[in-house]
């Protein structure tokens, strides 16, 4: 693989800790700047928020731009949003900061998709999106946690100065190692759009919103399941986590050679793993040999398919391959969203703390219908009489088992 892959896995990495970190350091940020927690929590959502914006259009912005000045750029904004974090002397101030902060991220992905695609042969690139998302995967495992203890250690403004010291090694990685990128022509915003008509860009989508809100259904309450029901302490929950971070790195880079022969099938068999372990979770959650296992094979099985939507998305929006893989990451967290109500939904109705987890596995059920009615139209007859998809023509094929 060549080594361009590393500098976007590190920047990845820098994204992914200052994305989950403030998770595990928001009661030290809430006492801090004397808010209550709730309050607090504006800084996960005004991340997200900005990562829904930032990611259509700050694409849409940098159309014109080199794609190796774009990741370049985003970098520079998320180092900026991170220092601006740290330095944030009040609630309003780092609201603001974490906006700042997750505006680059979608986009940074989004042409990172196309980029790592681009620099090995068709039947790899699976394997080369992968090794960027292991970047991301890879934080939960080391990133946050150091982040985490930083932030107890010595205030939790260091957390952030830490993301921004990586944000500039990104910057350096990116500006050495990805070489440089033609210049895009014959581009109109007009043009990238009319990808989106298609009907196979909005069940990618959908495959999305439903499919991964079932992992984010099951995470955001993990935390008093593994202690309110597993039995674990509070202590046991941090390498827990971990757990599920080794999951999704391993899920990441065996979903990416999966997708290198069968983008779809893999999507498909991932997500129904998924639902799978969905539901064997909340059968076994107070077992405390069975819980970790399925907190791994969760993890594992949910990001199994991340490389394979990324492939198909670049495969069903050939005109904007930028803004279709990035949309894509604005659709992430439309689905952390989802989840997350969805789960809270559900305890506050009485249900139990791991009924998130049956309302993970129908949504992921929901997401695997969107995905197989995607497939049924890519093998439907195209006018003409000429055979959709893999019928077609071999360079099709090629493109569909890639």
């Amino acid at each position: 693989m060549p080594i361009a892959l590393l500098a976007l896995a590190i920047a990845a990495f820098g994204i992914g800790t200052t994305e989950f970190v403030m998770m595990g350091l928001l009661p030290e940020v809430a006492t801090d700047l004397q808010v209550s927690i709730p309050d607090a929590g504006g800084y996960i959502s005004l991340y997200a928020l900005g990562v829904v914006i930032g990611a259509p259009a700050l694409t849409m912005i940098g159309l014109r731009s080199r794609r190796k000045t774009m990741l370049l750029n985003m970098l520079v904004l998320f180092t900026a949003g991170n220092l601006f974090s740290a330095f944030a002397m009040n609630h309003e101030t780092l609201l603001v900061a974490r906006f700042i902060s997750g505006l680059p991220h979608g986009a940074f992905f989004g042409v990172g998709a196309v980029v790592a695609a681009g620099l090995v042969a068709a039947d790899r690139r699976g394997q080369a999106i992968s090794m960027m998302f292991i970047g991301l995967t890879v934080a939960n495992i080391v990133g946050v946690p150091i982040g985490t203890l930083l932030g107890h250690a010595l205030g939790w403004r260091w957390a952030f100065g830490l993301v921004a010291v990586i944000g500039v090694i990104a910057l350096a990685a990116v500006a050495v190692l990805v070489p440089k990128q033609p210049k895009p022509t014959e581009v109109s915003l007009r043009g990238e759009l009319r990808a989106f008509r298609r009907p196979q860009v909005w069940l990618a989508f959908a495959v999305v919103v439903f499919g991964f809100a079932a992992i984010f259904s099951f995470y955001s309450y993990i935390k008093p399941v593994l202690t309110d029901v597993s039995g674990f302490s509070a202590t046991a929950v941090t390498p827990l986590l971990a757990v599920f971070g080794v999951g999704m790195t391993v899920g990441t880079a065996v979903g990416g050679r999966l997708a290198d022969r069968s983008p779809l099938k893999t999507l498909c068999a991932g997500i129904s793993a998924l639902a799978v372990s969905l539901v064997v979770f909340a059968l076994t959650a107070q077992n405390p040999i069975m819980a970790p296992i399925m907190v791994f094979l969760i993890g594992a099985t949910g990001f199994t398919a991340i490389p394979s939507i990324q492939a198909r998305i670049l495969d069903e929006a050939k005109e904007a391959p930028a803004l279709g893989s990035a949309s894509i990451q604005s659709t992430f967290n439309i689905a952390n969203s989802l989840g997350a109500y969805l789960g809270g939904v559900v305890i506050a109705a009485g249900f139990g703390l791991v009924s998130p987890s049956w309302i993970g596995a129908l949504l992921a059920l929901v997401g695997l219908g969107f995905a197989v009615l995607s497939g049924r139209l890519d093998s439907r007859p195209k006018r003409g009489g000429v055979v959709a998809s893999h019928q077609a023509s071999p360079a099709t094929e090629s493109e569909l088992t890639a």
